[in-house]
Formats: structure tokens, sequence, C-alpha cells
């Protein structure tokens, strides 16, 4: 097995955390026990997907809330947020709350662009904005500037009994360093590099020097870093559906198994005509999936992933699958627990 020129340092795992519109509570508590069990585990991060008007979790940030009261170690964070649903501003008062509640620990991954369905949802969404709304990158660039403690206001005093900030409050002075770009393309990740941020790559990237996935990421991550100020030492986290079979019954392999194949037909080629090509689900023993990955030209450009869950299964599934990473996947990658580093 040719080895990984970076030994893979720090393991999460992202789901979008699935509901029944008539008993919500039990899809976000299931979410939660996932995460703690995440912590007992070892994982170094947990990451929440959005999923507006969906059975999936619409408020990743309020459920992170919860979670950061639940756990005391494990990393939270979004992966990722579109901008086009929010105002940057209290967005970035949302983040920075969690990040002092969770003492550190919140990790915002964001992307641009409009909303899905945007001209289903504007009337809802932005009634009165909609035409003037900026989807381009300087919506991020305002959370950036927001995040890093730059003026929201011209004012800063005492009116009466109430004092103002010229500073989005809470002001968290260490989250800017955990600020997270989704990027598909060269483009998005030359502009995440430029603008210091850490890099989450995408499951689903843009068909622009290749068509094979592999390759794309690995030049996206090369894009990146080379923008970077901090060159080869910039963050990277690599996201895959990975879904190790090490200590599952035989019908749970033949459901892993079935999941993967119906989804490889969108793998191969790029699709639509913006030409997005997808990447393939790894399914099989720990020791199967680590060889897959040290020959992947992407991962093999990283020393850190978020694998994520399969959308569709059931709580058992999803407890196999995390304990599997964590006690046979992870370990074969060269990583260790986080609870055992103390």
């Amino acid at each position: 097995m040719p080895p990984t020129p970076r030994p893979l340092r720090k393991l999460g795992f992202l789901t979008i955390g699935l509901f029944d519109e008539a008993d919500p509570r039990q899809g976000h508590e299931s979410t939660l026990d996932l995460i703690v069990l995440g912590e007992q585990l070892g994982f170094d991060s947990a990451w929440l997907r959005h999923r507006h008007l969906q059975y999936g979790i619409s408020s990743p940030i309020a459920v992170l809330a919860a979670a950061s009261q639940r756990t005391g170690r494990i990393h939270l964070g979004t992966a990722v947020t579109p901008l086009g649903w929010e105002n940057p501003l209290r967005l970035a008062e949302d983040l920075a709350t969690v990040d002092v509640l969770s003492g550190g620990r919140m990790n915002a991954g964001f992307s641009v662009g409009p909303p899905t369905h945007y001209d289903r949802v504007r009337g809802a969404l932005y009634p009165d904005t909609g035409e003037h709304e900026d989807f381009s990158p300087r919506r991020a660039e305002r959370l950036l500037d927001l995040v890093r403690g730059e003026p929201a206001s011209d004012f800063a005093g005492t009116e009466g009994i109430e004092v103002y900030s010229r500073r989005v409050q809470p002001h968290s002075p260490g989250l800017a360093a955990r600020l997270w770009y989704g990027a598909g393309s060269l483009r998005s990740a030359r502009w995440a590099g430029e603008h210091g941020l850490n890099l989450l790559t995408s499951s689903v990237v843009k068909a622009e020097e290749s068509e094979d996935f592999a390759e794309i990421q690995r030049a996206q991550i090369r894009a990146f870093r080379a923008h970077h100020p901090d060159g080869e030492r910039a963050r990277v986290s690599q996201g895959l559906v990975v879904i190790p079979t090490d200590s599952a019954t035989p019908e749970q392999r033949a459901r892993y198994e079935a999941y993967a194949l119906a989804r490889t037909p969108r793998t191969l080629a790029p699709q639509g005509p913006a030409r997005m090509v997808f990447a393939p689900d790894l399914v099989g023993t720990s020791a199967e999936i680590a060889e897959q990955l040290h020959a992947h030209a992407g991962y093999r450009e990283v020393d850190e992933v978020a694998f994520a869950l399969p959308f569709t299964f059931a709580r058992e599934d999803y407890v196999q699958i995390l304990t599997d990473i964590a006690t046979r996947l992870g370990p074969a990658l060269g990583w260790q627990p986080a609870t055992g580093r103390g």
C-alpha cells in the first residue's frame, strides 16, 4: 500500500439529521446522540449540513448549541451553510454565541450563491429585497469582516442605560481561524485561499481540467494552497461517503452495497450543464477502504477528513458505521482517537 504523504491527523463525520415531520424531536435527538457517540469514540469533529424546507436539520447552529452542552471536547461544524439564506450580521452573532458556549469548538463552513429553488422561495425569504440581494462572494466577505471584529455600526457608547458596541457581540477572537469554505471549483478554491480560509472539499466538483473526481479534487486543493498565506500548511478537510462493513450484519452489508450501486451511474460522467462530477461511495472493509483512500489523489493531499454518513440509513446503521470508522478505519489510516491523546 503506497503511504500517504500526509498522515491522517483529524477525523470527523457529517450528517443531515433526518426526521419524521410528525415527530421532528426524535430525529433531532438522534442527531445529538450521534454527536455524543462521536465524542465518546474519539472523533475530532462532527458536522451538520443544512436542509432548508426539507426533513433534515434546517438550523444546524441551534442544534450545535444544544450539542455544545452535551459534549466537552469534539469540535462542532456546519458543512456547509448556504449564505444565500442568511443575513451575515445575524449569522456572525449566532456563530460567535455557539463558539462561546462551546468553549471555542465552533467550525463554520459556508458557501455562496443563490438559494436553491430561489424563484420558488424568494417571496417568503426576501419579499421586499429579492431583486437586490447580492449572492456573490461579497456576501461571504461581509461575514468574514464581521466575525473578525470589523465594525458593524458607526456608533459605540451609552444611550441612557443601554451600552452599544461597534462590533458584533459576543466577539470570539479564535472563531475567525475556524471558518471554512465549501468549494467545488478551481475558482472558489482559489478565492478561499486568497481570503485565508480553511477549505472543505466537496463530494461534488466541477469538471474543468479533468473528468476524474480524484484528479479534480487534487487540483482544487493545490490551487487553494497556492493562493493561501499559509501555503502547504493551510488546512483542508476532505469529504467523501465512506461505509466500512467490518462489523456490519449480512443484511446491512447488502443494503449498503445496494445504496452505493444505485448512486453509481451519476459518478460515471459529468452531470448537467455545469458538468458536475460526483464522488463514488466507498463501501467495504476498513482495510479495503484504506487502500482505496491511500491511492486517491485528493486524499493524498490532506491530513483531515469529515466522512459523510449516508442520508437515509437507520440509527443502528450509523452507530455501526461510526464505530467501525473510529475503531478500524481511522487506525488503518494512521489516526489515533482524541480520547487517547489526553
